[in-house]
């Protein structure tokens, strides 16, 4: 039986007993009424736990009486059951615990960061994205060393738009290119955009959040002046003035993208230096001559880096979707290079007749951007302290 039951069964009882201390007759014979069943089957089971099977009869008895003088040998005895019961109850608990000390203190420290990692891969989400960021990453770090290929000197206009089949998977594109081919060695340039335009996103940011969270007055009204005139532009029409303005490639396009997503990271960092900053350990740091750089980078940063890594994770399917966007419009990186977003600029005008030629670069976009929102929300349970055991 468990100890809840046994518990509730006390409970039951003792309140019964109350019940019958007081001096209406009507009251009490209801309460006999309806509870005389639930009593014996409470003392009973208190009874079988307590092993003592003497005092069943005499409890029954008042039970189903309900004499004035069967209460108080019915309280004592009650009384003796859940005495009984918290010793063995006790007892049962001592045995569960380490017998020594040194079994306690020989357990491994458990970290923030450790338990984050088993959460992540005890999460749906964490699980799939990881899993779909490994099999890109995979792709583009072999296929280059596995099936080289020169995008200037590839075309068969003989095989010009040709269906999927088992000689090409995907089909081919107007040129007669291999669209399985160019979409694998297309996964590089991808992740490169999206990877540097994270480092270098959330280098600056960071940077300028400390900054104005940690001094602000001036510093943090000019910073955040700033990010809000560069917020206040949507951002795919400011990624392409800036293209518009120093040219299409991967450098101007990792330039353009990258400007975009400073603010971002600037607003969350400056938030928790805003929190941070007046923390005891912070105090306790300037009262011992602790310098202004040694707190905001070694007491602050590490202690802001959860948001942090959960913001660069979105960030990279983000900086893809616009680098992607960009070379949709032909601002972005150039033909004849394998970018998945001028691959799908180059089938549009066959739509109808060839929607292979658009359907596989979007669903190669479309994986790798849910890959890392996946990893990123699975990254955000897992690091939020609230949620450690």
């Amino acid at each position: 039986m468990p100890t809840s039951t046994r518990v509730s069964g006390i409970v039951n009882v003792t309140f019964t007993l109350a019940l019958w201390k007081l001096n209406k007759s009507s009251l009490i014979s209801r309460t006999c009424e309806l509870s005389t069943k639930a009593v014996h089957h409470c003392l009973r089971q208190l009874t079988l736990f307590t092993d003592e099977p003497k005092y069943f009869g005499k409890w029954a008895a008042a039970a189903s009486t309900g004499s004035a003088s069967a209460i108080p040998n019915l309280t004592v005895n009650v009384h003796q059951a859940a005495r009984i019961l918290d010793e063995k109850t006790m007892s049962a608990t001592l045995s569960a615990q380490p017998t020594s000390a040194n079994e306690v203190l020989s357990q491994p420290p458990r970290s923030l960061f450790r338990d984050a990692w088993r959460r992540l891969f005890n999460s749906w989400n964490g699980r799939v994205g990881l899993l779909i960021i490994l099999v890109t990453l995979a792709l583009a770090i072999l296929a280059p060393i596995v099936n080289p290929y020169d995008p200037s000197t590839d075309s068969n206009l003989a095989e010009s738009r040709f269906p999927p089949s088992l000689d090409h998977p995907f089909g081919t594109d107007r040129l007669g290119r291999d669209l399985l081919q160019r979409i694998v060695h297309g996964t590089r340039i991808s992740l490169t955009i999206g990877f540097v335009v994270v480092l270098f996103t959330s280098t600056t940011g960071t940077v300028l959040g400390l900054i104005a969270g940690y001094f602000g007055k001036g510093f943090d009204t000019a910073i955040m002046r700033v990010m809000d005139v560069l917020l206040a532009f949507p951002s795919i029409l400011l990624a392409i003035a800036i293209v518009a303005v120093r040219g299409p490639g991967v450098f101007n396009t990792i330039l353009a993208v990258a400007i975009v997503g400073v603010p971002g990271y600037a607003r969350v960092v400056r938030s928790m230096v805003l929190s941070l900053r007046e923390r005891d350990y912070v105090d306790a740091a300037r009262m011992i001559g602790v310098s202004d750089s040694r707190i905001m980078f070694l007491h602050i940063l590490p202690n802001s880096l959860s948001p942090i890594i959960v913001q660069m994770t979105l960030g990279v399917g983000g900086a893809i979707l616009f680098a992607a966007a960009l070379g949709f419009l032909g601002l972005g990186v150039q033909p004849p290079a394998p970018e998945w977003g001028a691959m799908i600029s180059d089938g549009i005008p066959f739509l109808r007749q060839s929607p292979h030629l658009v359907f596989f670069p979007g669903m190669a976009i479309m994986l790798t951007v849910l890959g890392f929102n996946l990893l990123g929300d699975g990254l955000r349970d897992a690091l939020d302290p609230q949620l450690r055991d």
